[in-house]
């Protein structure tokens, strides 16, 4: 899994995102569906839970993260969340969302 995080500009420290605290968020947000059946899940009852809604769910809620300050002050200037999910070496797929 990728995620990036896009800014115009970096801050007065040339940063764009706290890496070490968003690395510590994706971890927070993929720990809820790694080594799960989300087939037995009830928030994905009737819905394709397929690479690309996952992603999209990701992003959405690094989105959110980013809102909060959590990966870091520097977040909240944050303009682009993109994630990318990689089902093989030939296979993956991505979202992006607007903060």
């Amino acid at each position: 899994m990728d995620a990036t995080f896009r800014h115009p500009e970096p801050d007065d420290d040339n940063i764009v995102v706290d890496i070490g605290l968003a690395s510590l968020e994706l971890g927070r947000v993929i720990g809820e569906f790694n080594h799960h059946n989300l087939d037995n899940e009830e928030r994905f009852h009737q819905i394709n839970a397929s690479t690309e809604y996952l992603a999209k769910v990701i992003a959405e809620r690094l989105v959110e993260a980013t809102h909060a300050g959590t990966p870091g002050e520097g977040a909240r200037g944050i303009r682009e969340v993109a994630v990318t999910l990689h089902e093989s070496h030939i296979a993956w797929a991505s979202y992006e969302c607007g903060v």
